[in-house]
Protein backbone atom coordinates (compact mmCIF):
# COMPACT_ATOMS: atom_id res chain seq x y z
CA UNK A 1 0.00 0.00 0.00
CA UNK A 2 1.62 3.25 -1.10
CA UNK A 3 -0.47 5.56 1.02
CA UNK A 4 1.02 4.94 4.45
CA UNK A 5 -1.45 7.30 6.13
CA UNK A 6 -4.33 5.02 5.15
CA UNK A 7 -2.77 2.06 6.95
CA UNK A 8 -4.41 1.29 10.26
CA UNK A 9 -2.48 -1.43 12.08
CA UNK A 10 -4.05 -3.01 15.17
CA UNK A 11 -1.58 -4.56 17.63
CA UNK A 12 -1.12 -5.41 21.30
CA UNK A 13 1.87 -5.10 23.60
CA UNK A 14 2.44 -6.43 27.13
CA UNK A 15 3.50 -3.76 29.61
CA UNK A 16 4.10 -5.37 32.98
CA UNK A 17 0.93 -7.27 33.85
CA UNK A 18 -1.27 -5.25 31.50
CA UNK A 19 -1.83 -5.92 27.82
CA UNK A 20 -2.35 -2.68 25.90
CA UNK A 21 -4.05 -2.54 22.51
CA UNK A 22 -3.09 0.16 20.07
CA UNK A 23 -3.48 1.16 16.47
CA UNK A 24 -0.96 2.88 14.25
CA UNK A 25 -0.93 4.98 11.11
CA UNK A 26 1.70 6.43 8.85
CA UNK A 27 5.27 5.74 7.81
CA UNK A 28 6.86 3.11 10.11
CA UNK A 29 10.09 5.14 9.97
CA UNK A 30 8.42 8.49 10.64
CA UNK A 31 8.97 10.47 13.85
CA UNK A 32 6.63 9.03 16.53
CA UNK A 33 3.49 10.71 17.83
CA UNK A 34 1.32 9.11 20.55
CA UNK A 35 -2.40 9.87 20.99
CA UNK A 36 -4.11 9.34 24.38
CA UNK A 37 -7.92 9.30 24.52
CA UNK A 38 -10.34 10.64 27.13
CA UNK A 39 -12.35 8.84 29.80
CA UNK A 40 -14.67 6.25 28.28
CA UNK A 41 -12.99 6.58 24.90
CA UNK A 42 -10.54 4.41 22.99
CA UNK A 43 -8.02 4.57 20.17
CA UNK A 44 -11.00 4.47 17.78
CA UNK A 45 -11.85 8.09 18.65
CA UNK A 46 -8.62 9.16 16.93
CA UNK A 47 -9.40 7.61 13.54
CA UNK A 48 -9.54 10.83 11.51
CA UNK A 49 -6.75 12.55 13.45
CA UNK A 50 -4.55 9.47 13.18
CA UNK A 51 -4.97 9.29 9.43
CA UNK A 52 -4.34 13.02 9.01
CA UNK A 53 -1.21 13.09 11.19
CA UNK A 54 -0.07 9.81 9.61
CA UNK A 55 0.68 11.76 6.44
CA UNK A 56 3.75 13.16 8.23
CA UNK A 57 4.44 11.00 11.29
CA UNK A 58 4.27 7.51 12.66
CA UNK A 59 1.17 7.78 14.83
CA UNK A 60 0.22 5.46 17.69
CA UNK A 61 -3.12 5.61 19.52
CA UNK A 62 -3.44 3.54 22.70
CA UNK A 63 -6.40 2.03 24.47
CA UNK A 64 -5.51 3.05 28.03
CA UNK A 65 -6.06 0.45 30.76
CA UNK A 66 -9.73 -0.24 31.40
CA UNK A 67 -10.69 0.95 27.92
CA UNK A 68 -11.37 -0.63 24.55
CA UNK A 69 -9.38 -3.76 23.78
CA UNK A 70 -6.75 -3.24 26.49
CA UNK A 71 -6.91 -5.19 29.76
CA UNK A 72 -9.40 -4.11 32.41
CA UNK A 73 -7.32 -4.86 35.54
CA UNK A 74 -9.71 -3.15 38.01
CA UNK A 75 -6.88 -0.99 39.37
CA UNK A 76 -6.95 2.55 38.05
CA UNK A 77 -5.15 5.83 38.61
CA UNK A 78 -3.50 8.49 36.51
CA UNK A 79 -0.07 7.38 37.75
CA UNK A 80 -0.73 3.79 36.66
CA UNK A 81 -1.79 5.01 33.21
CA UNK A 82 1.30 7.23 33.03
CA UNK A 83 3.51 4.25 33.82
CA UNK A 84 1.66 2.14 31.23
CA UNK A 85 2.45 4.74 28.57
CA UNK A 86 6.12 4.82 29.63
CA UNK A 87 6.18 1.03 29.37
CA UNK A 88 4.60 1.26 25.93
CA UNK A 89 7.34 3.65 24.78
CA UNK A 90 9.98 1.28 26.17
CA UNK A 91 8.47 -1.82 24.54
CA UNK A 92 8.31 -0.11 21.14
CA UNK A 93 11.75 1.47 21.66
CA UNK A 94 10.41 4.99 21.18
CA UNK A 95 12.98 7.27 22.78
CA UNK A 96 11.30 10.67 22.35
CA UNK A 97 7.78 11.28 21.13
CA UNK A 98 5.22 13.96 20.52
CA UNK A 99 2.20 13.31 22.74
CA UNK A 100 -1.37 14.46 22.17
CA UNK A 101 -3.76 13.88 25.07
CA UNK A 102 -7.48 14.54 25.16
CA UNK A 103 -9.14 15.22 28.54
CA UNK A 104 -8.10 12.28 30.80
CA UNK A 105 -5.37 11.43 28.29
CA UNK A 106 -4.00 14.95 28.61
CA UNK A 107 -3.51 14.48 32.36
CA UNK A 108 -1.67 11.21 31.67
CA UNK A 109 0.43 13.09 29.11
CA UNK A 110 1.46 15.99 31.34
CA UNK A 111 2.27 13.62 34.22
CA UNK A 112 4.57 11.73 31.85
CA UNK A 113 6.14 15.02 30.72
CA UNK A 114 6.77 15.95 34.38
CA UNK A 115 8.20 12.60 35.44
CA UNK A 116 10.10 11.69 32.28
CA UNK A 117 10.91 15.00 30.59
CA UNK A 118 13.54 13.34 28.38
CA UNK A 119 10.88 11.21 26.63
CA UNK A 120 8.47 13.96 25.56
CA UNK A 121 9.53 16.18 22.67
CA UNK A 122 6.28 18.13 22.24
CA UNK A 123 3.06 18.08 24.23
CA UNK A 124 -0.50 18.84 23.12
CA UNK A 125 -3.17 19.08 25.84
CA UNK A 126 -6.65 19.07 24.31
CA UNK A 127 -9.43 20.02 26.72
CA UNK A 128 -7.34 18.73 29.63
CA UNK A 129 -8.58 19.24 33.21
CA UNK A 130 -6.20 21.65 34.99
CA UNK A 131 -4.63 20.18 38.17
CA UNK A 132 -6.74 22.11 40.67
CA UNK A 133 -9.57 20.83 42.89
CA UNK A 134 -13.12 21.27 41.65
CA UNK A 135 -16.62 19.99 42.24
CA UNK A 136 -17.53 16.99 40.10
CA UNK A 137 -21.14 16.30 39.13
CA UNK A 138 -22.50 12.83 39.81
CA UNK A 139 -22.48 10.44 36.88
CA UNK A 140 -25.15 7.84 36.30
CA UNK A 141 -24.03 4.36 35.30
CA UNK A 142 -24.69 3.56 31.64
CA UNK A 143 -27.90 1.81 30.59
CA UNK A 144 -26.35 -0.68 28.19
CA UNK A 145 -22.95 -2.28 27.61
CA UNK A 146 -19.96 0.02 27.12
CA UNK A 147 -16.46 -0.71 25.84
CA UNK A 148 -14.75 0.41 29.04
CA UNK A 149 -14.66 -0.76 32.65
CA UNK A 150 -17.24 1.26 34.59
CA UNK A 151 -14.90 1.11 37.63
CA UNK A 152 -12.40 3.31 35.84
CA UNK A 153 -14.87 6.21 35.83
CA UNK A 154 -15.13 6.80 39.58
CA UNK A 155 -11.38 6.32 40.11
CA UNK A 156 -10.40 8.84 37.46
CA UNK A 157 -13.15 11.36 38.25
CA UNK A 158 -12.13 11.32 41.93
CA UNK A 159 -8.59 12.25 40.94
CA UNK A 160 -9.78 15.00 38.58
CA UNK A 161 -11.86 16.49 41.40
CA UNK A 162 -9.12 16.11 44.00
CA UNK A 163 -5.80 16.03 42.16
CA UNK A 164 -2.52 15.55 43.97
CA UNK A 165 -1.12 19.00 44.87
CA UNK A 166 2.16 17.82 43.35
CA UNK A 167 0.65 17.87 39.85
CA UNK A 168 0.25 21.65 39.91
CA UNK A 169 3.54 22.17 41.76
CA UNK A 170 5.45 20.26 39.08
CA UNK A 171 3.99 21.99 36.00
CA UNK A 172 7.24 23.97 35.85
CA UNK A 173 9.15 20.71 35.28
CA UNK A 174 7.52 20.27 31.87
CA UNK A 175 10.28 21.26 29.47
CA UNK A 176 8.51 20.18 26.28
CA UNK A 177 6.97 22.99 24.25
CA UNK A 178 3.26 22.68 25.01
CA UNK A 179 0.14 23.53 23.01
CA UNK A 180 -3.08 23.76 25.02
CA UNK A 181 -6.21 23.40 22.87
CA UNK A 182 -9.50 24.51 24.42
CA UNK A 183 -13.01 23.93 23.13
CA UNK A 184 -14.39 27.29 24.18
CA UNK A 185 -17.67 28.16 25.91
CA UNK A 186 -19.55 25.15 24.53
CA UNK A 187 -17.23 22.73 26.31
CA UNK A 188 -18.62 20.56 29.11
CA UNK A 189 -15.30 21.06 30.95
CA UNK A 190 -14.84 24.19 33.10
CA UNK A 191 -12.47 26.54 31.27
CA UNK A 192 -11.71 28.94 34.12
CA UNK A 193 -8.34 27.65 35.28
CA UNK A 194 -6.81 26.64 31.96
CA UNK A 195 -4.90 29.93 31.95
CA UNK A 196 -3.43 29.07 35.38
CA UNK A 197 -2.22 25.71 34.05
CA UNK A 198 -0.74 27.44 30.99
CA UNK A 199 1.03 29.98 33.21
CA UNK A 200 2.63 27.12 35.14
CA UNK A 201 4.11 25.43 32.06
CA UNK A 202 7.26 27.32 30.99
CA UNK A 203 6.88 27.04 27.19
CA UNK A 204 3.16 26.91 26.51
CA UNK A 205 0.54 28.59 24.40
CA UNK A 206 -3.23 28.31 24.26
CA UNK A 207 -5.50 28.19 21.22
CA UNK A 208 -9.28 27.87 21.16
CA UNK A 209 -11.25 25.92 18.57
CA UNK A 210 -14.75 26.76 19.84
CA UNK A 211 -16.65 23.54 19.14
CA UNK A 212 -16.92 21.93 22.60
CA UNK A 213 -15.09 19.24 24.54
CA UNK A 214 -14.11 16.76 21.81
CA UNK A 215 -12.32 19.15 19.49
CA UNK A 216 -10.48 16.44 17.53
CA UNK A 217 -13.73 14.60 16.79
CA UNK A 218 -15.88 17.65 16.00
CA UNK A 219 -13.29 19.56 13.97
CA UNK A 220 -10.70 16.93 12.95
CA UNK A 221 -9.20 18.84 10.01
CA UNK A 222 -8.68 22.06 11.98
CA UNK A 223 -7.38 20.18 15.02
CA UNK A 224 -4.94 18.06 12.99
CA UNK A 225 -3.68 21.14 11.15
CA UNK A 226 -3.07 22.96 14.44
CA UNK A 227 -1.14 19.96 15.83
CA UNK A 228 0.87 19.60 12.60
CA UNK A 229 1.78 23.29 12.63
CA UNK A 230 2.84 23.05 16.26
CA UNK A 231 4.94 19.92 15.76
CA UNK A 232 6.80 21.46 12.82
CA UNK A 233 7.17 25.00 14.23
Amino acid sequence: MDDHSAADDHSVVDVGDVRLAYRAWGDPFGAPVVLLHGLGGSSATWEETGRALGAEWRVYALDLRGHGESDWPDEYSFELMRDDVLGFLDELELERVGIVGHSMGGVVAYLLAQEHADRVERLVLEETPPPYPREMAETASPEGPVDYDWNVVSAIRNEIGRPSPEWAERLGEIVAPTLIVTGGPDSSMPQGRISDMAAGIPDSRVITIPVGHTVHALEPAQFSAAVSDFFTS
